[in-house]
Parts: C-alpha cells; sequence; structure tokens
C-alpha cells in the first residue's frame, strides 16, 4: 500500500493542532484536528491518533483485550475495533481534561481507516473526512458532524449558504465533549483503481470537491497528490491547519504504480478503457 501524508499549520493560525498517525503493520491511517485553543487542540488530536493506533494494535496482539461500548450490529469486527479505539481516545481526552486545568473543554475530530484486502472499515466522528475516488468521480464517505452541515442536509441552507456561514466549525459531536461518544462506523469495498483521501477542515473549507479531484487525478504519486492539496489550501488562504493522507490501497500488490508513482496517468487512461 502506498501512501502519502502532509500535515501544515497553515498562513494564519501560529501552531499545528491537527495530529495524524499511519500503521504500515495494521494498513491503519487517522487523521484529527485538536480544538481548545493554546496547546491543549495539540495534545488532544495526539492522544487521539495514539490511542487508536494503540487501542488496535492491542486487540490484534490480544483478542480478549476489553472492547468500549457496545458493538454495532451489520459491520465487521474490525470496523467494530476500530469504533472501540475512537471511543477509547474520547475517554483519553476525557481524562486529560479532567486532569489539568490548562486542558479543560479540550477536544478533537478523528477519521480512520483500516484495510483489509478488498474491504476499508471507515470510522469518523466530527468534521474531518473520507473520500473515495472512484471512475473519476469523487465521494465523501464520511457526513460531517457539525451544524452547517446538518442544516444543508435538511434543507435549510443551500450548500453555497453553508460554504459561507460563520458557523461552519460549530460540532454537534466531537471526541472530549461528553462521556459517551456516537461513532459513524461503514464497511467499504475497495477496488484496484480506489484513491482514498482523509483529511481536516482546513483543506476542505479552503478548496473545492472539484479541485480536490483534479488534484488526486493529475498527482503522479500519493505523496504529491498530499503536498498539492496542502499547498492549494495554503494559496486560498491557509486560515486553519491543513492535514491530508492519500491512499493506494492496491499500489504494490498490482504492480500498477512504480515507486516514483504513475498516479496522474493511470487515471487519466481510465477512459480509454472504458
Amino acid at each position: 500500500m502506498e501512501f502519502g501524508a502532509r500535515s501544515e499549520v497553515g498562513r494564519i493560525r501560529k501552531n499545528n493542532e491537527d495530529s495524524f498517525a499511519v500503521s504500515r503493520e495494521m494498513n491503519l491511517f487517522v487523521v484529527s484536528d485538536g480544538m481548545g485553543g493554546q496547546a491543549s487542540g495539540e495534545i488532544a488530536s495526539r492522544l487521539a491518533v495514539e490511542t487508536v493506533l494503540a487501542h488496535c494494535f492491542e486487540s490484534g496482539s490480544n483478542s480478549t483485550s476489553p472492547f468500549v461500548g457496545e458493538r454495532i450490529a451489520g459491520i465487521s469486527e474490525t470496523s467494530n475495533r476500530l469504533a472501540s479505539g475512537i471511543r477509547s481516545a474520547n475517554q483519553a481526552i476525557q481524562r486529560a481534561a479532567r486532569e489539568s486545568a490548562a486542558q479543560r473543554g479540550m477536544g478533537a475530530t478523528i477519521v480512520a481507516v483500516r484495510c483489509e484486502g478488498e474491504r476499508m472499515s471507515v470510522a469518523h466522528v466530527g468534521d474531518s473526512r473520507a473520500y473515495r475516488l472512484r471512475d473519476n468521480e469523487l465521494e465523501q464517505l464520511t457526513l460531517d458532524h457539525s451544524l452547517v452541515a446538518e442544516q444543508v442536509r435538511h434543507g435549510e441552507l443551500t450548500e453555497e449558504e453553508g460554504s459561507a456561514s460563520e458557523h461552519q466549525n460549530v460540532l454537534l459531536r466531537g471526541l472530549g465533549i461528553d462521556v459517551e461518544v456516537e461513532v459513524d462506523v461503514t464497511d467499504e469495498l475497495l477496488v484496484e483503481r480506489d484513491v482514498i483521501l482523509l483529511c481536516t477542515d482546513g483543506l476542505t473549507h479552503e478548496v473545492s470537491d472539484t479541485r480536490i479531484a483534479s488534484i488526486l487525478r493529475d498527482a503522479s504519486d500519493p505523496q504529491q497528490a498530499a503536498d498539492q492539496l496542502v499547498n492549494a489550501a495554503n494559496q486560498a488562504g491557509g486560515r486553519d491547519n491543513i492535514t491530508a493522507i492519500v491512499l493506494l490501497p492496491f499500489s504494490q500488490r498490482t504492480g500498477t504504480f512504480s515507486r516514483a508513482g504513475r498516479l496522474g496517468k493511470w487515471l487519466r487512461s481510465l477512459g480509454d478503457q472504458s
């Protein structure tokens, strides 16, 4: 599995409250956007990604390791374990906030994927997103847990009005906010030509889905794609921290890409094959 990742502070903020983590061993990728100001957001997002990785590693090593929360019917054990890891991260953030007055009120969003063969588990809380580019079409795999997104879904705002709203950063769900957190989890089937993107809202508030799709199609490899996405967000204003992970789930197995990558050429060739 090939991937590229980049995280930057942006042009306005003084510190980067985003965190990401990657486990090649588990094919697990996690992105988190911290909240709380000062250093608290950085602590919350780092706790989130580290806790999810540790929880999933422990459960892989020990099938009897504790499961946090109730299992969700209709999804795989891997997806349930990923949700359990995110609930554990919620507990870790709350515990840290209780132990330090300076960290009270901190929280985080999170989006995580874990790939096993042709199946991918996707879990998230908040407005950090997962996308899939398939057959040149970009699909958002997650639903933002935000006030504006909810208003758009209910028809109270148009997408244009939502994009211009002053309340884009108001979350309805996040890690560290409540004792228990509801995690949205799905099992997705992967096909050979899929490209997966995980990102924080510092990207999606600055760069349109159309532009994101164009960058993913035209980049020569996953790292270049991640770099260009972050650069595009900075060029558009860079008003928030920006993090992007780009994955090619089947690249090593199929030999479709060399190490240098042929992402743009390969995707453009799809039209000739149809």
